[in-house]
């Protein structure tokens, strides 16, 4: 009934006040309350459950005025779900990119192509990506892309990351950042393709796992060494992926690779 949207005005102000909080929390959402209305409906909300967006509010993303109504709800959800929208007003993304609840902030590092640079490289100092939005907020196109050099210093791992993807960068900061204390910081410079070789070998012998994957991809990893990674059973599968190897290698191993699986189902082992 709380749902119901032919439900009259009276009946919506007696569910507001319902004893059950899932009933109010119904109630507090629906589109026909004012914000002032829907203040005054008490509730609990867990600003650490998984949300999603609200479809009424998805619906009004193209409506300027309504957003920027939404965007000064009481209910994080309400606002949470205009920062989904793909453009929005500068007063609307303003408010929002200062929002208290962080998720506000998050939404919109990922949705929303308005979203300031400065609240993007906030975010980036607590989130990294999810798998509906991979690579958000650094692969926002209003992330920043200079003056990240100066991160390469910074006490946080995180941050010292950026260094890199400063176009004033050089091979010597690969090289420096390829010896940081964290694992996330040597990750990024073993995906760099200015490494040095030698330091692409060092990082096979990493501690942290992804980093020596990360080095084993690295298209400056002497031929030698790449070969015999190759041959290894435990590293073959990582090295195939490395962009260094020539097409007609790549050719001749999935031929080969045919041509053995061929025989073992042909011939399959006595006793299986």
């Amino acid at each position: 009934m709380a749902a119901n949207p032919t439900l009259g005005k009276q009946s919506v102000a007696v569910l507001a006040q319902d004893p059950c909080d899932d009933i109010r929390a119904v109630v507090v959402l629906r589109p026909d309350l004012t914000e002032e209305q829907r203040a005054a409906v008490r509730h609990d909300f867990d600003p650490g459950s998984r949300s999603y967006p609200v479809p009424w509010v998805e619906r009004l993303h193209g409506d300027t005025d309504a957003m920027r109504r939404l965007a000064a709800s009481p209910h994080p959800l309400i606002r949470r779900s205009v920062a989904r929208a793909r453009h929005l007003p500068p007063d609307v993304v303003e408010r929002l990119a200062r929002d208290e609840d962080r998720v506000v902030q998050l939404f919109l590092a990922e949705s929303c192509d308005d979203a300031p640079a400065a609240m993007l490289l906030d975010v980036w100092r607590w989130w990294d990506g999810s798998f509906s939005h991979p690579g958000r907020p650094r692969n926002h196109p209003n992330f920043p892309r200079t003056g990240l050099l100066r991160y390469a210093d910074d006490p946080d791992g995180r941050m010292r990351r950026l260094a890199l993807d400063d176009p004033r960068s050089t091979p010597a900061d690969v090289a420096r950042l390829a010896r940081d204390p964290e694992a996330e910081v040597r990750h990024r410079a073993a995906e760099d393709p200015r490494l040095a070789p030698a330091d692409a070998v060092r990082l096979l012998n990493d501690p942290a796992h992804y980093v020596r994957a990360a080095a084993v991809r690295n298209p400056r990893l002497p031929a030698r060494v790449l070969f015999a990674l190759l041959h290894d059973r435990d590293t073959a599968h990582e090295a195939i992926t490395n962009p260094s190897i020539p097409v007609p290698v790549l050719q001749r191993l999935l031929a080969a690779s045919t041509a053995a699986l061929r025989s073992r189902t042909s011939h399959p082992a006595v006793g299986r």
